[in-house]
């Protein structure tokens, strides 16, 4: 069983809105940064959003910063991305991740565990 579970995804429309949810019931939180990545057909897996071990600091890439927003609750152990005015172009499998670090620049190279994804399209 992978230690993070990603639901939330599904199909909407251009201007929807979509919560995924990382289930880390494995995982003590505070202990954790965790990241929301996503992977495109054919394009390289790539950070979308991360929170830092204290939840105190979070960064976004420019192409979600306004839209997305990422957050966690201790006490379900679930870290949540909020994604609204969604894009075509944010159509991905998006992944949960985590690492025993306190802060994150948000590059896949520093995360070792992983979920196994949540497809998100976005088309009309």
């Amino acid at each position: 069983q992978l230690p993070l579970v990603e639901s939330g995804g599904g199909l909407v429309q251009p201007g929807g809105s979509l919560r995924l949810s990382c289930a880390a019931s494995r995982f003590t939180l505070a202990h954790y940064a965790f990241g929301w990545f996503r992977q495109a057909p054919g394009k390289e897996r790539e950070g979308v959003s991360c929170i830092s071990q204290s939840g105190d600091t979070t960064n976004y890439a420019d192409s979600v910063k306004g839209r997305f927003s990422i957050s966690r609750d201790t006490a379900e152990s679930t870290v949540y991305l909020q994604m609204n005015a969604l894009r075509p172009e944010d159509t991905a499998v998006y992944y949960c991740a985590a690492a025993l670090v306190s802060t994150t620049a948000c590059t896949v190279y520093e995360f070792p565990y992983w979920g196994q994804g949540t497809q998100v399209t976005v088309s009309s």
